[in-house]
């Protein structure tokens, strides 16, 4: 925990995630693991698919080939665990294996109908991210009619609402920096994001080595901080500000 705010580092298990240095091998990744927890990670948010901007689609076999040795690794004594996935097979067999864990599904529920279900019925903590479109056509739906703040609010309105029919009572808000948002538009997200505090929600804030960082991601986290995020998901837990 860093000034009130939770630290979610990242485990990427995958050949061609956006930031290369994230990237770890299954058989080094418990190592990573624990280096984070070290540095004083409050949560491990692991994912086996890549969504940065152009890359292609997963089939759930090979997610969870990349997924499953690390989990059993794990054990059942582990620090709070995320899993980055938008399957709500993957969170089934996840789930068989390390028990309770955070969902953080980057298209709230929206890429697979079972998800939503399924998180409730098993009374997971759901990360639900707001998107459009897949890392192929994202960066060509920036558009927002009354501008990206008030359209995101409107989805979280309607998330909000669904969460509730799928008993679905611990979830986080990520406005979804990055996936089909203009580089101004993060910043105006950044900037507004006070106004979702009226979801009473946790706000995760994922700018981490993002483009419209443009390098600069301490000045994100900054403006995440400033304006009311409760969690940082980060590649580096060390220089976080």
């Amino acid at each position: 925990m860093v000034d009130n705010i939770s630290i979610m580092a990242i485990v990427n298990l995958t050949p061609d995630s956006f930031w290369a240095p994230s990237r770890v091998s299954a058989d080094k990744a418990l190592g990573r693991i624990e280096e984070l927890c070290s540095q004083g990670a409050d949560i491990i948010d692991i994912g086996a698919v890549s969504t940065r901007p152009g890359a292609a689609d997963v089939d759930v076999e090979t997610e969870w080939s990349r997924l499953e040795p690390v989990l059993k690794a794990l054990g059942g004594n582990h620090i709070p665990i995320s899993i980055d996935t938008t399957s709500s097979e993957i969170v089934s067999r996840a789930y068989s294996v390390i028990g309770p864990f955070i969902v953080n599904d980057i298209s709230a529920g929206e890429d697979d109908p079972a998800m939503l279900p399924l998180a409730g019925r098993l009374k997971l903590s759901y990360v639900a991210m707001h998107k459009r479109g897949n890392p192929r056509t994202m960066d060509s739906r920036c558009d927002y009619e009354g501008g990206v703040v008030a359209s995101l609010l409107s989805y979280f309105d309607a998330f909000a609402l669904k969460a509730a029919e799928y008993g679905i009572e611990d979830w986080i808000l990520d406005p979804g920096l990055g996936f089909a948002k203009t580089v101004e538009q993060n910043w105006e997200i950044l900037r507004g994001l006070s106004e979702f505090k009226r979801f009473q929600r946790p706000i995760l804030i994922g700018a981490a080595d993002k483009r419209f960082t443009k390098g600069d991601t301490p000045k994100a986290h900054r403006l995440a901080a400033s304006n009311g995020a409760d969690i940082l998901r980060v590649h580096d837990v060390v220089n976080i500000f």
